[in-house]
């Protein structure tokens, strides 16, 4: 769609920015900031004697930096949420952040001062919840992502097909549930029709649902004799019981268990592809939800972090999320602490095991406290059984692990929870930063207890405005007042919350400024709709920030190094072509990223190219 036009709107002196802090709805419980940073005193005693903005970082003195950006708004994301007008770097590190008056000791002969004429600097992005090697491979085959219709995507298989006869699987990702409304269910005879010879695999974009070919099921022996297996559904003629082709969850795995697996080398270049991604979009850490330790798709996924970094190319600062295996129990947890022995090293720290407990809305996989309407009895699926849950997340949390849950439906969301608390009765409490991810659908009487039990709420805010899968998917399976609960996130911040935010790449965007525009505005980031989807629940944009920065840096055990300007910190930084405070909420998506640094080092964009 077009796009609106670039705000004129002036922008603040860099000294004394003339935007104000984003007005606050209401008094609430101190939220993010002050846990956050007090949290990173605590943990980093450095910090507890950090400079004030306008001083210099300890014990770094006055010596030249290396580098200055001065002349544009610096929004810190410090405890304050101060302003400053220039920012100095020195190796890996910031050494001053402050008024731009303030800056000139720190330049010497050799300093390299960036003048940016109102460009906008800010802490470098952090996703929380994304899957960067599985969606930079998705990308270098039949990628489906930017088509809309079962037309486009059967000429789209067709296409890749002949131009790749070499290729004995046909593997793609990226088709939309939306585009087979009201069910949600693709059929295996539209794939038959152009790929009949050899096996079609195709993954949904949200990463639930398989839709294959006659020819992929008979190689793999699914028939309508083979029951559905835990955790999953195999889709079938109401008629016949033959499978339609389309497969839910752990039923994926009946047929992508026989197709071949990813070398190393594609693994390593889809990683490339997703790197350079996400540090364009201004993305210098995230934690990959999605690490298996052995066998599945995902298995090499520890060598090829440690193979990248090895080779001075991981441009990030990773958290591995290792992957439970739902078919096995907690004898797995042996393995997992062997990973995170031999992986931790590095910009790689593997410290996080994650639980998926149900599926999605839309074709009623989510776990619910009531049946969907319209389909009675149907509940969707618990993938972890509620007291098996509680026993593994006490083990893993006894063990010094973060729990990443899946959790979108209320049902499986109240378990998540219900098995933290367990946790905490057990083990005592500590602090071990325990998040659920995607948190679609809530009752509301579990929105204090994240603050209660510590837990911190991840949510993808793109997700969160009346889209085809909310408008023709979910809204029709939901009562009024229990759609009222769709990703409420002011709410979880009302209440004290800890929020940070995610995107669940390549499921969709992971450009932070389009889930930002979501966030503050609950429209499309692309002129979609016009109306605020449940518009109780927008966020101010200070807060939005914060939950991809200085609150992603909390749930990554980082926000001692990172997530914030200030002096002593990584110098992970960002610049932005305007100030995202000076224009509407609506045009945050046409924003751009300039220039990533990472410790100090351009990872995307030229510093020549600022302030023009």
């Amino acid at each position: 769609m077009p796009r609106t036009p670039r705000s004129t709107a002036a922008r603040p002196q860099a000294d004394h920015p003339s935007v104000p802090r984003t007005p606050r709805r209401g008094l609430r419980p101190p939220v993010i900031l002050a846990a956050a940073l007090a949290l990173a005193v605590a943990r980093a005693p450095h910090l507890a004697h950090a400079a004030k903005p306008g001083q210099p970082a300890p014990g770094g003195g006055r010596a030249p930096a290396d580098l200055v950006l001065r002349g544009g708004p610096v929004y810190t994301l410090d405890a304050a949420r101060s302003w400053a007008g220039a920012v100095a770097v020195r190796g890996e590190r910031i050494v001053y952040v402050g008024p731009d008056s303030g800056a000139s000791p720190y330049i010497g002969a050799k300093t390299r001062v960036v003048d940016l004429h109102g460009e906008m600097v800010l802490p470098a992005f952090q996703d929380a919840h994304i899957h960067p090697v599985d969606g930079g491979i998705s990308y270098t085959s039949c990628a489906l992502y930017d088509l809309t219709t079962r037309k486009q995507y059967v000429k789209a298989v067709a296409d890749y097909a002949a131009k790749h006869p070499e290729e004995a699987w046909i593997r793609g990702s990226g088709w939309s549930l939306a585009a087979f409304a009201p069910t949600g269910i693709p059929d295996r005879r539209l794939l038959d029709e152009v790929v009949p010879d050899r096996p079609v695999y195709l993954e949904s974009s949200d990463g639930h649902s398989g839709w294959v070919n006659s020819r992929a099921l008979a190689i793999s022996g699914v028939t309508k004799d083979t029951r559905d297996p835990e955790g999953g559904r195999i889709d079938r003629d109401t008629e016949t019981g033959e499978p339609v082709g389309s497969l839910q969850d752990s039923a994926m795995d009946l047929v992508k268990e026989h197709a071949p697996p990813y070398t190393e080398h594609e693994r390593q270049d889809g990683l490339r592809y997703a790197l350079k991604m996400l540090n364009g979009y201004g993305i210098t850490s995230f934690q990959d939800a999605d690490v298996q330790v052995a066998g599945g798709s995902s298995s090499s996924s520890l060598e090829t972090y440690r193979a990248l970094d090895a080779k001075g190319e991981l441009t990030a600062r990773v958290v591995e999320s290792l992957w439970w295996e739902r078919s096995k129990g907690e004898e797995q947890i042996a393995g997992f602490i062997e990973a995170r022995k031999k992986f931790t090293r590095g910009h790689v720290r593997t410290t996080t095991v994650k639980i998926m407990q149900d599926g999605v809305m839309e074709v009623q996989t989510a776990a619910l406290l009531k049946p969907y309407g319209g389909h009675p009895g149907v509940l969707g699926l618990t993938m972890v059984e509620p007291e098996a849950l509680k026993r593994a997340v006490t083990h893993l949390d006894r063990e010094g692990f973060q729990v990443h849950f899946h959790a979108i439906g209320d049902a499986a969301i109240r378990e998540c929870l219900d098995a933290v608390e367990a946790a905490r009765r057990a083990n005592g409490v500590r602090d071990a930063r325990h998040h659920i991810a995607h948190l679609e659908l809530f009752d509301p009487q579990d929105i204090p207890r994240f603050r209660k039990l510590g837990v911190v709420a991840n949510f993808q805010p793109l997700w969160a405005f009346a889209d085809d899968y909310i408008t023709k998917l979910t809204l029709p399976v939901l009562e009024p007042e229990r759609a009222r609960w769709i990703y409420p996130i002011h709410s979880l911040l009302a209440s004290g919350a800890v929020l940070t935010f995610g995107s669940d790449w390549s499921v969709s965007s992971a450009n932070p400024l389009e889930e930002l525009e979501v966030a503050v505005t609950r429209m499309g980031p692309h002129g979609e709709t016009k109306e605020p989807f449940i518009p109780e629940e927008r966020i101010d944009l200070g807060d939005a920030l914060a939950a991809f920065t200085i609150g992603a840096a909390y749930v990554n055990f980082q926000e001692d190094r990172t997530g914030s300007i200030e002096t002593g910190k990584l110098a992970d930084l960002i610049v932005l072509d305007r100030n995202l405070f000076a224009i509407r909420p609506e045009e945050i998506s046409e924003a751009r990223v300039l220039l990533t640094l990472f410790g100090g080092r351009p990872v995307h964009g030229d510093l020549a190219s600022l302030g023009g």
